[in-house]
């Protein structure tokens, strides 16, 4: 499990104005290393190349790439309001993150300052003879670096914000989560199975409301490491913690520093996280699907396509439970609960049979993703039970052809019976 500043660090990197910035400070970079060029390189060089040779260059090069990033600006937040508007706000911010996007405004605003700042220090004469042979050789390397990066812009924007385009980014990032449970089955804690806290405990409160993002286990453990304490944390990644909830629960003896250090093993915002929180990611598949399945939207195809995400997601899982929580504790001074499979069916599986209940198409797909999901045995056979048994409810309540009904009925005879 990473660190909380590992995991600060990556969301940082995830923003588009860090990889804008990193590649506008290069491209500055090169143009003005391109006037140290006649103190390093030597004199009698056969090429020569004059101001006005280069001059011309950089100005189309300074005005096309201003008129391409702001084309490319316009396009992105076009693809995030179409899919605010027809996948859900949720997956708009993995879109956000796309890092072919960030690449190529970063190259776009990075070739329009390049072009710029080489023509200011041209029109200064900075720039001697051998400067302008490197400033000439910089400029075909941005050319060149500009038509590969229109060409991956092009393919690139022919499914960018698209619905699958975006459900399919949703998916990777829940099944990511979900395998490093698997990996790390409570997040590399002692489990928690019974969830009864001991006698004379103390609760640890965050500092503002809102969802836990990002626990950092191994600082809790570093916080309790020299006393004899155990930590129980009560509030997993994706719960909503306020003045009434404690994110976690720790000995009496523990003094108001280990507190402090506690709370600030959580970090908690204003909205959910996909890194740690496998449930939000099945709950945003559910809630296109939901959306799919609206009067304005009408697309049940969608809500099939996600019923097929959520059992590759599932897949994953163990059906026995025990060959996850039987994967070696690295902080055995903190308890944490498992993820229940139930909630994992419950979050990705029961809006879609709630919404769909009267579509036959929907109904048919869920029973098959039951049953293909109970061959797997042990718990996943019960919670395909439980789910078949109330979506055929749902259907029998919604389902006005008694026809449709009968062949719900049939599918789910195998599981209900």
């Amino acid at each position: 499990m990473i660190s909380k500043w590992q995991w600060l660090l990556a969301q940082l990197t995830r923003m588009l104005w860090v990889r804008a910035s990193l590649f506008a400070l290069l491209a500055v970079l090169a143009a003005l290393l391109a006037t140290a060029a006649d103190r390093v390189m030597p004199e009698g060089l056969p090429l020569s190349i004059g101001a006005e040779s280069v001059e011309p260059i950089l100005n189309i090069l300074a005005s096309s790439m201003l008129t391409v990033t702001t084309f490319s600006l316009t396009v992105m937040v076009s693809a995030y309001a179409a899919a605010t508007t027809s996948v859900t706000p949720r997956g708009v911010r993995l879109l956000m993150q796309d890092t072919t996007t960030q690449n190529v405004l970063g190259t776009f605003l990075g070739s329009f300052l390049f072009s710029l700042v080489a023509i200011i220090a041209l029109s200064t004469n900075a720039y001697g003879e051998r400067g302008r042979i490197v400033l000439f050789a910089f400029t075909l390397l941005v050319i060149l670096i500009i038509v590969v990066t229109m060409l991956r812009w092009i393919d690139h924007l022919s499914r960018f914000g698209r619905v699958g385009d975006t459900t399919d980014r949703v998916e990777q990032a829940t099944l990511a989560a979900l395998q490093n449970r698997v990996d790390n089955p409570c997040m590399g804690a002692r489990p928690w199975l019974d969830g009864v806290l001991p006698a004379d405990v103390v609760p640890i409160y965050a500092d503002c409301v809102g969802y836990v993002q990002h626990v950092d286990v191994e600082k809790l453990q570093e916080a309790v490491a020299t006393q004899d304490l155990q930590v129980h944390v009560t509030t997993l990644p994706g719960g909503f913690v306020d003045a009434g909830r404690a994110l976690a629960w720790v000995g009496a003896a523990a003094d108001a520093q280990t507190r402090n250090e506690l709370s600030a093993a959580f970090t908690v915002g204003k909205e959910r996280s996909f890194d740690q929180d496998p449930r939000f990611g099945l709950a945003v598949l559910a809630e296109i699907a939901s959306r799919a399945l609206s009067p304005a939207m009408n697309d049940p195809g969608t809500a099939i396509d996600v019923v097929g995400r959520g059992v590759r997601t599932l897949s994953c899982w163990p059906a026995d439970p025990g060959t996850v929580l039987s994967k070696a504790i690295h902080y055995p001074q903190v308890s944490v609960p498992p993820l229940a499979l139930g909630d994992l069916f419950d979050d990705v599986f029961a809006p879609i049979a709630r919404d769909g209940a009267s579509l036959l198409e929907v109904q048919s797909r869920l029973q098959k993703a039951y049953a293909g999901l109970a061959a797997k045995g042990g718990s996943f056979q019960a919670e395909a039970q439980r789910h078949a048994a109330l979506a055929l409810k749902r259907a029998e309540t919604a389902m006005t052809l008694e026809e449709d009904l009968a062949r719900v009925r049939a599918l789910a005879a195998p599981l209900v019976s």
